[in-house]
Formats: C-alpha cells, sequence, structure tokens
C-alpha cells in the first residue's frame, strides 16, 4: 500500500488545515518542512546546539498542542513565536536572561532608531555570501553577535522571512526589526572588515578573505 506524501499533494495552508483537524501525518511533514528553520533561529537566541535541539522539539511539542489557537497567516512565523518563547523560558531556567536593556530606548519604552544604524539598509548578508564566496567566514561572524542581532539576521537575510513575519517571530514591533537588522548588518560589514580586511564597499570584496 502507497503511503501519503502530503508534501506532494499539498501547499503550506492545506497542511495546517489537515493537521488542525487531526492529520497526523500532515503535521509530521510540516515539522519536516520547518525543523531546520526552527533549529537554526533557536541556536540563534541560546547559542548552544544541544539547547537549542532541547528547545525546538518542545516548540513542535507546543505547536501540536496548541494547532486550534492558530489564526491563519504565516505558519513559520507562527511557529517562530513558539520558538522564541520556548528559548526564552530556557534563558530563565538557566539565569541567562540578560537583566538590562541591550538598546536604547525612547520615553515610550521603544526602541531607538538612529540614522547612524542605517548605513547601507539594503546590503543583504546572504546575497554577499553567494557573490564573494566568504560562507564560512560570514557564518563563523555570525556567531559572534550578540543573540538579538544574530536571529533577525539568520531569520531575515539566511532564511528570507519578511518583516511581518521576523517582528511575529521575535514578538517585537516591524520598526524594532528594521532597526535591529541595521544594526546587525553594519555589525557584521565591520567585524568582516577587521577580520578580512576587505574594503570599505563591502558588496565588492570578492578575494580578500577567500580560502
Amino acid at each position: 500500500m502507497n503511503t501519503r506524501n502530503p508534501s506532494d499533494q499539498f501547499d503550506e495552508g492545506t497542511l495546517v488545515n489537515l493537521a488542525i483537524n487531526g492529520d497526523l501525518e500532515a503535521f509530521n511533514q510540516l515539522v519536516l518542512n520547518n525543523q531546520d528553520l526552527a533549529y537554526n533561529h533557536a541556536v540563534a537566541m541560546l547559542g548552544d546546539p544541544a539547547t537549542a535541539e532541547d528547545a525546538t522539539q518542545e516548540s513542535f511539542i507546543k505547536a501540536f498542542q496548541g494547532l486550534d489557537r492558530f489564526r491563519g497567516g504565516s505558519f513559520r512565523g507562527w511557529l517562530l513565536k513558539i520558538v522564541t518563547n520556548s528559548a526564552y523560558d530556557v534563558m530563565r531556567r538557566s539565569r541567562r536572561h540578560p537583566n538590562q536593556p541591550l538598546f536604547p530606548t525612547d520615553e515610550d519604552g521603544e526602541e531607538i532608531e538612529s540614522a547612524a544604524w542605517l548605513i547601507d539598509p539594503n546590503a543583504s548578508v546572504q546575497s554577499t555570501v553567494e557573490q564573494n564566496e566568504l560562507s564560512k567566514d560570514i557564518y563563523k561572524v555570525l556567531d559572534e553577535l550578540p543573540d538579538v542581532y544574530r536571529s533577525v539576521l539568520t531569520l531575515i537575510d539566511v532564511h528570507d522571512l519578511d518583516y511581518t513575519e521576523a517582528a511575529q517571530a521575535l514578538k517585537v514591533p516591524i520598526g524594532t526589526v528594521k532597526s535591529r537588522l541595521a544594526r546587525a548588518r553594519l555589525q557584521m560589514k565591520n567585524k568582516l572588515r577587521d577580520a578580512c580586511q576587505i574594503p570599505a564597499n563591502f558588496d565588492r570584496a570578492h578575494a580578500a578573505c577567500a580560502i
């Protein structure tokens, strides 16, 4: 007897609807489709592969148990919000959650967006990887970024989430996503320039760090 493969017949929205109605095979396919994204997001937040794996597994269990609360829209954004919550739970349990704010805020508690951070806001780290074949160097530097920068950069420049999905995943306003992304890209540019002696024009650096 042939086993139905949901990925051959249904898009993600249909898989979600099937899973909500009790189709375990459809949910398993959703897990397969999103497990790398979820795990990488957890690693970006926690910085530890083993802990991230536990958080990812916990998140999929929570997602399965909470499917009836999914209200449409981006499933991966909804899933990554659960991963974010699980990661914060881990941080609280391990007392690693920062006690001091990492970003300046205004009187309303919103992060301050400084024009100085918005240098070359359209420069995609992922496109630079493809252009310059410096993926090993870039991911090494990516690992050195603070968790909050690494997570937003990974979501948008590596996994191609849009601002709305990233905001949902990180539980912050879209403006905060844009601000953090600009800061993260600038830090990446500066770190790569320092590590690889690449020229000031990041997008045209071809061979300075080639291995």
